[in-house]
């Protein structure tokens, strides 16, 4: 809301309404941990998700330029909600890092998550492998990172008309690029795929990413 006035419009309604304080955040970040059921417990590194008109476009893992203080505090809170909930399985929980220094939560998805696909390809053992072996009460898998950097890129549906030869285009252009879609109706703004790329250099890194994701989507046709 932009002033009291508007703010105060809701609640002339007449029905419940819930409030929440706006959060003066610098930038979104998830951490993503797995837990079985008798207590065993990783945590990924955590990331950056990046938005674009409300919808999950990019993830930095790890995400740039975080604290080590505030990485393991943001990691430990992520663990001891999954420890209070009685969490099986996977749990990704969605940040605010403020402008003053802090993590506040956003929202809990107890499921593999959109801010967890890059492990598919950029951890030692995915989000999805460790979400079987939680719920099998298997020993969990080591969450580390293979590269430096990772990058997921969601791809979107657009109005390209022929998908596949765009696939075929951006495996030819990037041989170390991962792509992963999804056989949904291709429909504009729906998620249907994601694309990982990962190396030493975070910018390289992200062009790889962006580009690779837009041409599938049809924004981008070199």
């Amino acid at each position: 809301m932009r002033d009291e006035r508007e703010a105060a419009e809701p609640f002339r309604a007449g029905v419940p309404v819930l409030a929440e304080e706006k959060v003066d955040f610098a930038r979104e970040l998830a951490a993503n941990v797995v837990r079985s059921p008798h207590g065993q417990a990783v945590a990924y590194p955590v990331v950056e998700s990046i938005q674009v008109d409300g919808v999950c476009d990019t993830v930095v893992a790890p995400a740039p330029d975080l604290s080590g203080e505030l990485a393991a505090h943001a990691q430990e809170l992520a663990l001891r909600i999954a420890k209070e909930l009685g969490v099986v399985g996977h749990l990704a929980v969605e940040l605010f890092e403020t402008r003053d220094g802090r993590v506040l939560v956003n929202e809990l998805a107890m499921r593999p998550h959109n801010s967890g696909h890059w492990t598919q390809d950029g951890a030692i053992t995915s989000q999805f492998a460790n979400h079987v072996r939680a719920v099998l009460d298997l020993p969990l898998g080591d969450p580390r990172p293979r590269a430096k950097w990772t990058v997921m890129a969601n791809v979107l549906g657009g109005d390209y008309p022929d998908m596949y030869s765009a696939y075929l285009h951006c495996m030819a252009r990037d041989p170390g690029l991962k792509i992963h879609m999804y056989g949904k109706d291709v429909k504009p703004g729906r998620k249907v795929g994601h694309v990982n790329t990962y190396g030493d250099d975070l910018a390289e890194v992200r062009e790889r990413a962006a580009h690779a994701a837009g041409y599938l989507r049809g924004t981008i046709t070199e």
